[in-house]
């Protein structure tokens, strides 16, 4: 069991990690003003940009899902880490040498078990790596010297050899801390029968599967002998580490480049993914072990998506083969999510991206992805070719078999332009053509006529799981003040100064903000001289629960609506909250004062008219520092 982490340590960790760096390992970001950033939230299924992060706060937060927190809390929900695994992981990152509570341990004990399954991971790729040297590694050096791949290749995609013994990366792994529960956790070791624990990959070629962070979570090993009755290809299987539906080969390497370049290039297994990067197209990744899925077009999503808009394109290169047209109709099935960008690349003569840069050079296989169509073109091709389109009867069977390929287009502009192309190549009318997509609209399931993703969550449903304070009518213009004074509270306490400290909690009728302001005034206000992520930390250590917590990232990362926040706005701003403020109390007071006699309570009279009149004289003051007037 993990000792905890002492606080000062985990304060370290936090200051030293960028928040902004890890979390561009996962989501594009781009500039939103006032040192803002935005991108695509990672957390639910969304086409406009609202996951917000403030470098300088040390905060994110996203307006569609509601969730929201620090670094830590980030990578705990996007890792599925504990609180003692995320701290380590980016302590591991940024050099902070961690001390547990419970002694000073070796630190092999202490760590976190995510984190220990890491490094075994990582030992276990450093003795693959080493074993590709070894003699009994022939075998896999001439197979990637046959596809083209030298050492320095096998080198920077951290290629391997795991040897025929049964027990070899066991005991290796034994000996250096590890035990045998955690390997066999982790996927690199297996229980079975008379023999025990052994090795799961034997007298295999090994690659390593690594995250969008770097870090080996498993591996895809290819079958070199003939006495090996396993399959082909066998991957790591299902651990806390290794999900094959979230995970893509070569995301580490390709990730800065996708977002780069705007491309993503599917290709189907680990020696197409080198030969792509190596001729030249970086952008190169292939899932591993399963077809490409919902999951995986999350992870590109991330990367492609810039200002609610999907502005790259994702390349699909098949086989010619019936396999590889199976695929391309699986990925129609998800490229809705994709609308117009996602193309096919498909060899004429059916060669994979390594066969076609040892047949005919790098560049062929830069052309072949120049040479893309769009996906929706493929499909509906592919459908056709089944068919004798040199006789009416075939083109008649071509365009029902097109027909409801065309009318799961969930794009209104493309699928009129489909329908003049199927009608050219068929020489059949466009109001035939037409009638028939219509035809086979009408007889698909409900959810395959939606118009949106029939998969993808609702705001509503994604944040109904998430405990949160009701939020006031958008249309409130007086929640709006609110809102905006605490956004200046939290953003920038020393530009308001004791504007800040002069706000009380009852000034805030919406609960929402006013247990924020409650944590506000608990932490110090302006006068606690704090700013960003140290006063940002003091507010949040003073919230009751997680539901006020995820009310205080929301406000401290939602950007002012003025580029340069000075000090005269953040003035006016709390000028103005209190001025309703004063309003509502001059109410409040007038309502009492018709309610008393003047003739037989004339003292009681005259204190509530004095108050009236103090209360309209702060007022008008207000509403002169609100105007940029003199103030009282």
């Amino acid at each position: 069991m993990a000792g905890r982490i002492r606080d000062e340590d985990v304060v370290l960790v936090r200051e030293r990690a960028r928040i902004d760096e890890v979390i561009r390992d996962y989501v594009t970001l781009k500039s939103a003003g006032g040192g803002s950033l935005k991108g695509i939230c990672p957390f639910h299924d969304e086409r406009s940009p609202s996951f917000n992060v403030s470098p300088a706060k040390g905060a994110w937060y996203c307006f569609g899902c509601g969730e929201g927190g620090d670094v830590i809390a980030f990578l705990r929900k996007i890792d599925h880490l504990s609180f003692t695994e995320a701290v380590e992981k980016l302590a591991g990152r940024y050099g902070v040498t961690l001390r547990y509570a419970e002694g000073s341990a070796a630190p092999g004990r202490q760590v976190g078990n995510r984190s220990r399954l890491i490094e075994a991971h990582k030992a276990a790729a450093a003795f693959y790596v080493e074993k590709l040297a070894s003699p009994e590694a022939e075998t896999g050096r001439r197979f990637l010297t046959e596809r083209g791949f030298d050492a320095d290749s096998a080198a920077h995609f951290g290629v391997g050899y795991a040897p025929k013994g049964w027990d070899s990366l066991l005991l290796h792994l034994r000996s250096t801390g590890f035990t045998d529960d955690q390997l066999v956790e982790g996927g690199l070791v297996a229980r079975g029968g008379q023999r025990g624990i052994y090795d799961r990959f034997r007298g295999r070629l090994v690659w390593p599967i690594r995250d969008t962070s770097g870090d080996v979570v498993g591996f895809g090993a290819r079958k070199l002998y003939d006495d090996d009755d396993g399959p082909k290809y066998l991957n790591t299987p299902e651990t806390p580490l290794y999900k094959k539906s979230q995970v893509l080969y070569g995301i580490d390497l390709a990730r800065k480049e996708i977002a780069k370049r705007k491309q993503a290039v599917i290709v189907e297994g680990y020696t197409d993914v080198m030969a792509a990067h190596l001729s030249g197209v970086e952008t190169a990744v292939a899932t591993c072990g399963t077809s490409f899925g919902t999951d995986h077009i999350s992870v590109l999503r991330r990367l492609l998506m810039d200002d609610g808009v999907f502005t790259g394109e994702v390349v699909f290169t098949f086989d010619g083969d019936a396999a590889g047209q199976k695929a391309a109709q699986r990925a129609f099935g998800e490229d809705q999510r994709f609308t117009a960008q996602t193309f096919v690349a498909v060899e004429p003569n059916g060669m994979d991206p390594c066969d076609l840069r040892i047949a005919k050079g790098p560049e062929a296989v830069q052309e072949l992805v120049k040479a893309k169509v769009p996906l929706f073109e493929f499909a509906i091709r592919t459908e056709l070719k089944g068919h004798d389109l040199d006789h009416a009867e075939g083109r008649v069977a071509g365009l029902r078999a097109a027909a409801p390929v065309i009318a799961r287009i969930r794009d209104e502009a493309l699928r009129p332009e489909y329908i003049r192309k199927v009608s050219g190549w068929l020489a059949i009318p466009d109001d035939e053509v037409r009638r028939a997509v219509q035809a086979a609209g009408r007889a698909q399931p409900p959810a395959a006529r939606r118009s949106a993703d029939p998969e993808a969550p609702t705001v509503e449903q994604v944040a109904g799981a998430i405990p949160r304070l009701p939020r006031p009518d958008p249309r409130d213009k007086v929640a709006a003040v609110e809102r905006e004074a605490l956004k200046v509270c939290l953003q920038a306490p020393q530009l308001g100064g004791s504007w800040v400290d002069a706000l009380e909690t009852d000034a805030f009728r919406s609960p929402a903000y006013s247990a924020v302001h409650a944590a506000i005034t608990s932490a110090g206000g302006a006068a606690s001289g704090l700013v960003d992520r140290a006063w940002l930390d003091a507010v949040l250590a003073a919230c009751p629960d997680d539901a006020v917590r995820a009310v205080v990232h929301e406000l401290a990362v939602d950007p002012m609506p003025t580029v340069e926040v000075d000090q005269r706005y953040a003035q006016s701003v709390i000028a103005r909250l209190l001025e309703i403020d004063a309003s509502r109390r001059i109410t409040d007071v007038k309502a009492r004062l018709q309610r008393v006699e003047p003739s037989t309570d004339p003292d009681t009279y005259q204190a509530l008219f004095a108050d009236v009149l103090a209360l309209e004289t702060y007022r008008r003051g207000l509403r002169e520092q609100v105007a940029g007037g003199p103030s009282s």
